[in-house]
């Protein structure tokens, strides 16, 4: 059962049994090396941005609200949006992998080539499954690469969906295979499959640790973790308090809290503290909670009931350890099942666990600080590292903040703004390897050197 409908989709039926096995019948990349055939063009392939039928579009869209319980308008103005720019920036990319000569000692010249690493699997998670499809399979694709895609059991719709599309747009068969199935199999055969030549997981640190070391297991196959965070979101005195107090609001309700750079860990300044807290309470209890499908709804419920229990028992455990509910603080009944109000809370101490523990869910914290080095240390002290937001008028603090943060991307005076052309990944335990831009290129192409001697080299 899932979203506030409460309905429930058939999607496939598992049967109890051994773990999950499938047998690779796919070439490693889109045609093999020295084949007389070229292989089909990537730009145009890769160019399909979805086709501009609105019945498609709608329905992707509707899919993707009823799976996940997102907003229909944040869906289609946020999340659509980004997997269009996304595979158009890759389609641009597509004909531009190349390598470089590169000047050498003596008789010899030398020159890199940039191949298809083979067969990528990719393990998309729940909370943004067409964008997090998008981010995976347009670079892959267009270094020529073949993937296996599993989506996330709980949110295996539009995945599903697309995939129906793949054939329409004009790929062959076998560049593009979905495996939906569970975490515990599905996941885990691709990630030990000697097969697979590389696994991209977007997810928990905890299965992101269990990736790595079924993939060192099996073939050593190369590995790319989007993992979680716990992001700090720091506000000085002397910041467009408007704008702040907005911008973190967005941080830390965004898709129902939902979201791996979540910056629920809010640090304001002494002067400025008691006035944020009084604006971010009225924020928050304007925001809207109900069916996503419904115009002006700003929160769904959460993905699941797992997730549910999860955030609620970690809201539970700030009050018991002091901290205090400024304003929610648990279960929304009037909304429907699995929705959780907007929550606030202010005392907070930097020991406790809705301080230390990703939440992934609508719960804000706000910290007191008063100076640069104190701020710095305390939202460095966290075992992730991938993101973090800085709101001050001051560009000497800004750069300060901007060098001194442990985190793969820092934003000043904005939030949550990621674009197709910038590499996105994390610091620490929020993962290794980058997604986007032309970083993310690299994770999907293996680098190979050819020297050839030559009886006189000109230059």
């Amino acid at each position: 059962m899932y979203c506030c409908y409460r309905a429930v989709f058939e999607y496939l039926r598992y049967s109890p049994g051994p773990p999950a096995r499938f047998e690779l019948r796919l070439r490693p990349c889109w045609a093999p090396t020295g084949a007389a055939a070229p292989p089909p063009q990537p730009p145009s392939l890769v160019h399909w941005d979805i086709p501009a039928g609105v019945v498609v579009v709608m329905m992707a869209m509707t899919l993707e609200c009823l799976d996940a319980g997102k907003p229909f308008l944040t869906t289609y103005f946020v999340d659509l949006d980004g997997v269009i720019r996304t595979l158009r920036y890759y389609a641009g990319w597509a004909d531009k992998v190349q390598g470089r000569t590169v000047p050498v000692d003596g008789d010899f010249i030398s020159y890199t080539r940039h191949e298809p690493i083979g067969v990528c699997g990719q393990i998309i998670p729940w909370n943004f499954p067409l964008l997090m499809l998008a981010w995976k399979l347009a670079p892959a694709l267009c270094c020529g690469n073949t993937v296996v895609v599993k989506p996330a059991e709980q949110t295996p719709l539009s995945a599903l969906h697309v995939c129906s599309l793949i054939l329409e747009a004009g790929f062959p068969p076998g560049v593009v295979n979905m495996l939906p199935g569970f975490g515990p199999t599905a996941g885990a055969a691709i990630a030990r499959h000697v097969d697979v030549d590389k696994v991209a997981f977007t997810g928990s640190t905890e299965v992101g640790k269990l990736i790595q070391q079924a993939a060192g297991a099996s073939n050593l196959k190369r590995v790319t973790l989007e993992l979680g965070g716990k992001s700090p979101n720091i506000v000085f005195a002397d910041a467009d308090l408007d704008l702040a107090v907005e911008q973190a609001h967005q941080g830390s309700f965004f898709n129902q809290g939902q979201c791996c750079t979540a910056g629920s860990r809010v640090f304001v300044q002494a002067p400025v503290y008691d006035e944020f807290v009084r604006r971010t309470v009225e924020r928050a209890r304007r925001r809207a909670l109900g069916d996503p499908l419904r115009p002006g709804t700003d929160q769904g419920p959460q993905v699941d009931q797992t997730q549910f229990d999860k955030v609620l028992e970690l809201v539970e455990s700030g009050k018991t350890e002091g901290a205090h509910v400024a304003c929610g603080g648990g279960a929304d009944t009037v909304a429907g099942a699995l929705f959780i109000q907007p929550t606030v809370f202010t005392d907070v101490q930097d020991h406790m666990r809705i301080v230390t523990e990703e939440i992934f869910g609508p719960v804000q914290m706000i910290l007191k600080f008063d100076t640069v080095e104190e701020v710095l240390e305390r939202a460095n002290n966290t075992r992730y590292g991938l993101a973090a937001a800085v709101f001050t008028r001051d560009l000497d603090t800004a750069l300060t903040l901007a060098a001194g943060l442990q985190a793969g991307t820092v934003w000043v005076n904005c939030y949550n703004v990621i674009q197709a052309q910038t590499a996105f990944g994390g610091f620490k335990m929020s993962g290794n390897g980058r997604e986007m831009g032309e970083y993310g290129l690299q994770e999907y192409t293996e680098v190979k050197t050819v020297t050839i001697r030559v009886p006189k080299k000109s230059s």
